[in-house]
């Protein structure tokens, strides 16, 4: 559990973190979907890291960017809570937890290169 970010459920604040890779998903409707994979996200203010890694889908925001593995940039985000794991209603089976992630990433830059 991302307890750091639960301190700040519901709140719109700027993260800074490291580019790692792209990657992909397949999405609700079956199709393949680019995503985004960051690393050491600290929150800009207090400089405390909020979560080692997060996966974004691979937006309009960070495609203008010139992204190469170690760029450090900067966003904002909403810190929202989510529900993970497994769940089976049929056999009575919920392992499922909740969590928080950073959501609707906005005003996408690069800090340092």
């Amino acid at each position: 559990m991302r307890k750091e970010l639960a301190k700040d459920e519901g709140e719109r604040k700027k993260f800074t973190a490291v580019f790692v890779r792209l990657g992909k998903k397949v999405n609700y409707k079956g199709y393949s979907e680019e995503t985004i994979l960051l690393q050491h996200i600290k929150d800009a203010e207090s400089q405390r890291i909020v979560t080692d890694h997060i996966w974004f889908s691979f937006t309009k925001g960070f495609q203008q960017l010139a992204l190469s593995e170690g760029v450090t940039i900067e966003f904002e985000a909403r810190v929202k809570e989510y529900t993970k794991g497994y769940v089976n209603r049929r056999y009575g089976i919920d392992k499922s937890k909740r969590d928080y992630r950073l959501s609707h990433p906005t005003k996408i830059k690069v800090v340092q290169k």
